[in-house]
């Protein structure tokens, strides 16, 4: 089953304006989580069954891990270090506060005791950055628009959302992940950065972030 591109429009306010790594990441974990939605939202479409409920904030979580990751990347290529730092633990912050704000909409406050929901995904984000950092980038699609995952970077978020899935769909994920949904997601999220971090000013319009 085909399903429509993946459309995520951005505009910042002040265009031009300097903005520290704090504000541009804030800015940049509303659209990483949107595009994490999308991915999840598009793979429903596609068949595969993700279930309200644990099952469904376990591939969102994944999925936007693997997008922090990469965001991380295009960060490294674009600020000194120091910003780098403040700029990544202020977008997984961000990222964290998100999806913890849906859990709890949809699954209801943490059990007495559990971690809460958005120590969690920090957890997890400190955990895959490790594994993620083991894999490069693909020489022949960065040209131009800055970091792009490798085959065996991709290929590790399959391999993490198999076992979120419904056996009759695991033996699918890995191409659909590969061969759409990331691609798709990761051309959004790198144009964004660009467009975060382009020195140069654009007519100043109205803000937007429309999903379909």
């Amino acid at each position: 089953m085909n399903t429509p591109a993946m459309r995520i429009k951005s505009t910042w306010f002040n265009p031009g304006a300097h903005k520290g790594p704090d504000e541009q990441a804030g800015a940049m974990a509303f659209i990483v989580f949107r595009v994490g939605h999308q991915m999840l939202k598009r793979m429903r479409g596609a068949g595969f069954d993700i279930d309200i409920g644990a099952p469904y904030f376990a591939f969102l979580g994944e999925a936007l891990a693997f997008l922090v990751s990469v965001t991380d990347r295009l960060a490294h290529e674009r600020l000194a270090a120091e910003d780098r730092v403040v700029f990544t633990t202020a977008l997984v912050r961000h990222v964290a506060r998100h999806l913890a704000e849906n859990q709890f909409e949809y699954l209801g406050p943490e059990v007495d005791g559990a971690p809460r929901y958005d120590d969690r995904f920090i957890d997890l984000v400190n955990e895959l950055s490790v594994h993620y950092a083991d894999f490069g980038a693909d020489p022949s699609a960065a040209a131009g628009g800055g970091f792009m995952p490798d085959f065996a970077f991709m290929r590790y978020l399959g391999a993490r959302l198999e076992p979120v899935l419904p056996p009759k769909d695991r033996r699918w994920v890995i191409d659909q992940v590969m061969a759409v949904e990331a691609p798709e997601a990761l051309d959004i999220i790198r144009r964004a950065m660009n467009q975060l971090h382009d020195p140069q000013p654009r007519r100043a319009r109205r803000s937007a972030m429309n999903g379909e």
